[in-house]
């Protein structure tokens, strides 16, 4: 391994407004062996193994460098986080609904959390770019079909779908029951929605431009989370 690579890529890694991939990495170093790339980003791990406040994490496929999570509480006094950026128990509860059983569509999700409609709920999350449209239910009215983002996994700090915890585990982080009807995460070896090039979408699904067109009609969607429950 070349010694002046080690520094570049921890500096490259700490600029990166978002995880930084392998492929970005070898192409932003082009011209230095592969192999001497990994070693370097090896290295460079290794040594925030240390003790010490930050550490870098595998989040989205690429690598990121965070505060240490023992330390959050005091992270969050330096930004004095707004309630207004904190999504409800609503939105959480269908976020965890999504996640856990993507795709699925709306009226899946209602009778998973026993609302009527969660419309509402869903426009909220698809703003704040935690969920998508990823095609369409081959049944009648071919309903929209949800799924998690990249987005997603950086905010929660994921790798991929196969690190979501438990349910019993994330109830008890999040502070209440989730549904009961909600299953266990699945791990899958298939391409993740964001991941997919438009070529590649299953029969039925659409391009991200045809998803953000229609993924909320205006006369289904309430103004706010609000909702109805059965």
């Amino acid at each position: 391994m070349s010694d002046h690579l080690k520094p570049i890529i921890e500096a490259l890694i700490f600029a990166s407004p978002e995880p930084i991939t392998p492929k970005t990495l070898y192409k932003l170093l082009d011209g230095e062996p592969r192999e001497d790339i990994d070693a370097a980003i090896a290295a460079v791990r290794a040594d925030y193994e240390r003790p010490g406040g930050l550490q870098i994490v595998e989040v989205a496929g690429g690598y990121q460098i965070t505060t240490k999570p023992e330390l959050h509480e005091w992270v969050r006094k330096l930004f004095h986080e707004r309630t207004t950026s904190k999504l409800s128990v609503q939105s959480l509860e269908t976020l965890a609904v999504i996640a856990y059983k993507q795709p699925v569509t709306a009226p899946e999700i209602a009778e998973i959390r026993g609302v009527s409609s969660s419309s509402g709920v869903l426009q909220t999350l698809i703003e704040r770019k935690l969920v998508k449209t990823v095609g369409r239910k081959q049944v009648v009215g071919r309903p929209f079909m949800y799924g998690t983002t990249r987005e997603f996994l950086e905010r929660f700090g994921l790798n991929d779908l196969s690190d979501l915890p438990k349910v019993d585990e994330l109830s008890e982080a999040l502070g209440f029951e989730l549904p009961p009807g909600l299953a266990e995460p699945s791990e899958t070896t298939s391409a993740l929605p964001f991941d997919m090039p438009t070529e590649s979408l299953p029969d039925g699904a659409e391009s991200p431009d045809e998803q953000a067109r229609e993924a909320a009609p205006p006369e289904t969607v309430p103004a706010d989370d609000s909702e109805t429950v059965h």
